[in-house]
């Protein structure tokens, strides 16, 4: 029995000894890393470091100058019952349905207003821009 105790009390000090052992050593950074928050000129959104490389000017993009009709292409034009749709610039569009057109450095508004047998109305703020089907 006199055994039995000894071998549990080395046993037991055993098994300390070896916890401690097991314990990981403290990590030490070397290279910290740290960001300075410039708020009058990065955006959020982008990546820590992005550097944008030209800005836009004015409030918005969809600033003056006369948008030509030969800016778009209608290809296609479908009247189903009551939804009239057109393909334009590559793009299938119902009636009401807005997108840019990019031109040069600027994007402009536009709204297909109606589709007609034959051509299409669009709309940019108050003037109207008549563009025909275009056939091959």
């Amino acid at each position: 029995m006199k055994t039995f105790s000894s071998f549990v009390v080395a046993s037991v000090l055993a098994a300390a000894g070896v916890a401690h052992a097991d314990q990981p050593a403290m990590v030490q950074l070397k290279n910290k890393s740290s960001f300075t928050l410039d708020e009058t000129t990065r955006d959020p959104f982008w990546p820590i470091g992005f550097k944008p490389t030209a800005k836009l000017s004015g409030g918005g993009s969809d600033q003056g100058g006369d948008i030509p009709a030969s800016a778009f292409i209608v290809s296609s034009i479908t009247f189903d019952q009551g939804t009239h749709f057109a393909i334009i610039n590559g793009k299938i569009m119902p009636e009401g349905q807005q997108f840019g057109l990019q031109l040069g450095g600027k994007v402009y508004q536009i709204t297909l207003k109606r589709v007609e047998d034959g051509r299409v109305v669009l709309g940019r703020r108050d003037e109207e821009i008549v563009v025909p089907l275009r056939r091959k």
